[in-house]
């Protein structure tokens, strides 16, 4: 009788399958082939980026494309949303995802990857922002340096407090390091990074940055202020640089801190880029500001996410794009080539809790375990454009010892009154 009906069918199915397989293969504009488009506002990953969209394109039958933009975030979207070209995926600024995504982002909350993370944005309850790495500050130290001087292990908890901070900076002075810290006179380092503390460690930072805008802060009697000031004054004091605070070269008082000649630096997981350029301590990382305060502020860093995926949910982006865009975001979290992505080839830390990889920096390393520790005060995103511009400049005039802590609460409430307030606040 020869072959069934039903046997043929499967071959010429079958056959039909190949010649289509052949042709996805052999052009990325076939119809078969789903392509997706990412948008990488960070520039340092950029080449990462475009090598592991070619691996994953030919592993995966999706077309990936990666494009980058120097332009701010905001302006490139907006360009890309008027001519009806939304990518598919965009990496934003946490900024970004607050005032994109209830009008552009797809609902992500029935992902599994959201129980593996503190750092996912969410607004009235719907996740649509992706956490793609994770950046804090807090005091920089190099502990091989401290060893030296003192002869035991340092342990960061053991210095939580601002009188026991005190006991070693002397105890490394007595031991011959007259100068233990550094101060970097950047105005985005003082302004943006360290006087931020002061709010983000306030119990509710948008209620009292509209508080200091409506004049209703005594910031010389806020304990907050007063506290981080204290431990302020002890690393000004004890500054290398303390003559010539306000000219000191980033890039000398990094490799003070990298080759042990100074202990401290208060800083990020970011400053790692510079400190790894010296002869650098193996032993380094980063603990809490040194604090008196009750409120547990100095057992955690100040950081999260610092970069986020969203999905665009328009009609110009058809269902397959989605499907493709959430299975690479998922890729990125659960498989062992896309966590080994994040951390070995881009160098970044995962704020996915299931990424247990060895972050290679010690920097790093340490806010990886505060952040799956859940000890991490969340940075605030939504400070005014010049903030960091005008109050470093005033933080600059103190480090310099031109005005007093008085006359920077003065400088600083001045500042809030007249500044225009992001719509958390309003």
């Amino acid at each position: 009788m020869g072959m069934s009906w039903k046997r043929m069918g499967a071959i010429a199915i079958s056959s039909l399958l190949a010649i289509g397989m052949l042709s996805a293969c052999g052009t990325s504009s076939s119809s078969n082939e789903t392509k997706i488009t990412i948008f990488n506002s960070k520039m340092e990953i950029q080449s990462q980026m475009e090598e592991m969209a070619k691996k994953y394109s030919e592993e995966k039958g999706v077309d990936l494309e990666v494009y980058y933009s120097s332009d701010t975030v905001a302006a490139h979207l907006a360009t890309k949303y008027a001519s009806n070209e939304p990518y598919t995926i965009s990496m934003v600024d946490a900024k970004d995802v607050y005032s994109l995504a209830e009008e552009h982002a797809v609902d992500l909350s029935d992902q599994d990857w959201v129980k593996e993370t503190d750092q996912a944005i969410a607004i009235d309850g719907k996740t649509y922002g992706f956490p793609v790495s994770v950046e804090a500050r807090g005091l920089i130290y190099n502990a091989d340096a401290i060893k030296k001087v003192t002869g035991k292990d340092f342990n960061p908890e053991d210095y939580e407090t601002l009188d026991s901070f005190k006991e070693l900076i002397q105890e490394l002075k007595d031991g011959g390091m007259e100068t233990p810290t550094g101060i970097m006179k950047e105005d985005w380092s003082l302004a943006a990074h360290f006087l931020a503390e002061v709010y983000e460690e306030q119990p509710d930072p948008s209620a009292f940055i509209k508080e200091l805008h409506d004049g209703g802060v005594d910031l010389n009697s806020n304990a907050k202020y007063n506290s981080l000031m204290d431990t302020f004054d002890v690393l000004k004091a004890n500054n290398y640089a303390a003559s010539t605070a306000i000219s000191a070269e980033r890039e000398v008082t990094e490799q003070k801190l990298a080759e042990g000649q100074i202990a401290f630096m208060f800083g990020g997981n970011w400053d790692w880029s510079v400190l790894n350029q010296y002869d650098y301590s193996e032993n380094m990382g980063i603990m809490p500001v040194p604090e008196d305060t009750d409120d547990g502020s100095n057992q955690k860093l100040v950081g999260g996410g610092s970069k986020f995926f969203f999905i665009d949910n328009s009609s110009n982006t058809s269902d397959a794009q989605r499907t493709a865009a959430k299975d690479f975001l998922n890729w990125l979290v659960n498989d062992d080539e896309g966590k080994s992505f994040i951390v070995n080839d881009c160098s970044m830390v995962s704020p996915f809790k299931n990424n247990t990889l060895t972050v290679a920096d010690p920097l790093g390393a340490s806010v990886k375990e505060y952040a799956d520790a859940g000890k991490l005060i969340p940075s605030y995103n939504y400070m005014p454009d010049d903030h960091y511009s005008v109050l470093g400049a005033e933080m600059q005039k103190y480090l310099a010892g031109e005005v007093d802590r008085a006359e920077l609460a003065q400088a600083i409430e001045a500042y809030w009154k007249s500044a225009t307030l992001s719509d958390d606040t309003k």
